[in-house]
């Protein structure tokens, strides 16, 4: 996740120790296929709900050029499934056992 083509970013907020990273994205640009898939996102628990992961989307989404863009959820998490329906993706497929524990992952797709 070093490559200049991946973009990085974190979401962080204040505390009393200081500053305590909450969330991250990483976006794996492929020019040659005109796509760029989100690797990872993440949002600590006790932060979720709050809209740091559609922050950490669209300001990952804005520093990607490509016309497609992908990622993969698993097939239970409904919460980040319908971030990913608001933000104007569609599933695009399904990888059977594509997790550790054999669960499927979503493929899901937005076409700019």
């Amino acid at each position: 996740m070093t490559l200049p083509s991946v973009v990085r970013l974190k979401a962080e907020a204040d505390g009393s120790a200081g500053s305590l990273m909450v969330g991250f994205i990483a976006g794996d640009i492929r020019s040659s296929q005109h796509l760029a898939w989100i690797a990872t996102i993440g949002v600590l628990p006790e932060y979720r709900g709050r809209g740091i992961g559609r922050l950490l989307l669209e300001a990952c989404e804005a520093q990607i050029q490509e016309p497609r863009i992908r990622l993969c959820v698993r097939a239970s998490n409904q919460a980040a499934i319908q971030l990913y329906l608001n933000s104007a993706y569609q599933r695009a497929g399904v990888w059977p056992n594509y997790y550790q524990d054999h669960e499927d992952a979503l493929v899901m797709e937005k076409m700019r």
